[in-house]
């Protein structure tokens, strides 16, 4: 019995050990993710008449996503 407790030992070290370098394989594979730094924009002034629409950058990263 002594046998099979060892070997079956060595299959879970070995078992762990191919588990271990997959995943950091894995890990180093995958690629850097980086933040985009968001520009900031200086308000713009109030319309003197109220209201307003402008068309800002966000408003066109919106109307990109709709697009099918």
């Amino acid at each position: 019995m002594d046998k099979e407790v060892n070997k079956s030992s060595r299959r879970g070290m070995l078992f762990g050990a191919a588990a271990t370098g997959t995943a950091a394989a894995a890990i180093l594979a995958m690629p850097k993710i980086a933040q985009e730094e968001a520009a900031i924009e200086p308000p713009k002034p109030a319309p003197e008449k109220g209201g307003g629409y402008s068309l800002t950058a966000h408003v066109k990263r919106y109307y990109s996503t709709t697009l099918i």
